[in-house]
């Protein structure tokens, strides 16, 4: 807390600071936003809007698919313009495109719509990567960790009110869950008008346009990341499927599966992630997240041997540790992702970070039911090893950053050892 201060109890919870309360507040609305229209997108196209659900998931893939294109560029444009412009103009034109698929009718329509919102999350999320280095200035990991929590939390309560929406079944009902999402991007725009118009860092002279592009330390962690991040889908996609077609677990686990993973993330992410502050702690977090995922996936493929109760048991207690993987990965990308980034060139870099991440989740669906679950046990115990063996490059890929960084940073210095003018 800073001195001379005495908020209160619910400012010093979620921020040092009133642009960090700012940003957690804006991002908690935006995420609300998310779990209300998510939870219940596909049922609304397929029941209500009544396409067929083949054609949604190729609108939606399609989608995107195209709308990865905008996170390098639109990063770019947040380190040259500034990212509280960049991350208000798309969050501007999420909140529009929402509002159009009150207007859906068929499969052309809806694919447009998407994309242009798309487009607009990839720049955003560039931008918003960046934003966040520049308000978390003070203590960038317990920032980041209280974001990421309240984050969760706001996706968790906008899925309750999704499950409002889903039990009425009707075209009102899942027209107020996308008014309401387009509310949440517009209130988040209007919430950021509150901060500092962060001017954008000028780049060393001579520098390529497409720096991150070229930084191959990154460039590595970025395929890496996306790989790790089919733990995402390993949770939310797999798992359920495996515990309803291959085990003798209540049924009730399934739904259990995703509050207990969301319980463990809300309650432990920020008292883990803070002391994972430098690329080295990143590094090394990267490391444990891959081993505890090493732990977790036999777990869950011991539930198909189990009896009922007994694989109930195993699942709560698989998830509880694959949750704190999660914390420990997510911990990890936070550290290496921004401190491996120059400071001039945050949004691009987070741009490209999105794009390896979402890449990532495109191929998840394929990987994960085709490999894991055409191999059953074996599947599980090879996904362990694949997240272990990932994991275990991350204090070797810091190093070899934190090297050509330093070479960097000797160029920009000028023959006796102090800065060139022109980088001063």
């Amino acid at each position: 807390m800073i001195k001379g201060r005495s908020p209160g109890r619910i400012a010093h919870i979620a921020g040092g600071n009133r642009s960090e309360r700012v940003l957690i507040l804006a991002s908690f609305v935006n995420r609300v936003g998310n779990g209300l229209f998510n939870t219940a997108s596909a049922l609304y196209f397929t029941l209500v809007v009544d396409l067929p659900a083949v054609q949604v998931g190729a609108a939606l893939t399609v989608a995107g698919l195209i709308g990865l294109l905008a996170g390098i560029p639109g990063g770019h444009l947040a380190d040259r313009r500034g990212p509280r412009t960049i991350m208000m103009l798309a969050l501007t034109v999420q909140a529009v495109a929402m509002t159009a698929l009150v207007f859906v009718e068929s499969w052309a329509a809806l694919t447009v719509i998407a994309t242009v919102g798309q487009l607009a999350a990839a720049a955003g999320g560039a931008a918003w990567g960046a934003l966040v280095v520049r308000v978390g200035t003070d203590r960038p990991a317990l920032f980041r960790a209280k974001l990421r929590t309240y984050v969760n939390l706001g996706v968790v309560l906008g899925t309750v009110g999704a499950g409002f929406a889903v039990a009425a079944n009707t075209r009102t009902a899942y027209n107020v869950l996308i008014f309401g999402n387009a509310a949440s991007f517009a209130l988040c725009a209007l919430l950021l008008f509150l901060l500092p118009n962060y001017r954008a860092l000028a780049p060393p002279s001579q520098q390529r346009r497409w720096i991150a592009l070229t930084d191959r330390p990154f460039v590595t962690f970025t395929a890496l990341y996306g790989a790790m991040g089919l733990q995402y889908p390993a949770v939310s996609l797999l798992l359920p499927i495996w515990i309803s077609e291959h085990t003798n677990a209540p049924r009730w686990t399934v739904a259990a599966v995703s509050a207990i993973n969301s319980g463990v993330c809300v309650l432990l992410q920020t008292r883990i992630g803070s002391r994972i502050e430098t690329p080295r702690d990143g590094g090394k977090a990267f490391r444990t997240a891959g081993l505890l995922f090493l732990l977790s996936c036999p777990m869950m493929a011991l539930t198909a041997y189990a009896p009922v109760w007994a694989a109930a048991g195993l699942v709560v207690a698989a998830i509880f540790v694959h949750s704190l993987g999660e914390i420990w990965e997510s911990s990890a990308g936070f550290a290496l992702g921004f401190g491996l980034a120059p400071d001039h060139a945050q949004g691009q870099y987070q741009g490209l970070l999105g794009l390896g991440f979402s890449a990532g989740q495109a191929l998840a669906p394929a990987i994960l039911t085709t490999v894991v679950l055409g191999l059953g046990t074996a599947g599980w115990l090879l996904l362990g090893a694949f997240f272990a063996a990932v994991g275990a490059v991350g204090p070797s890929l810091e190093r070899w950053g934190a090297r050509t960084r330093s070479r960097q940073g000797a160029a920009v210095a000028g023959p006796s050892g102090e800065p060139d003018e022109a980088h001063a």
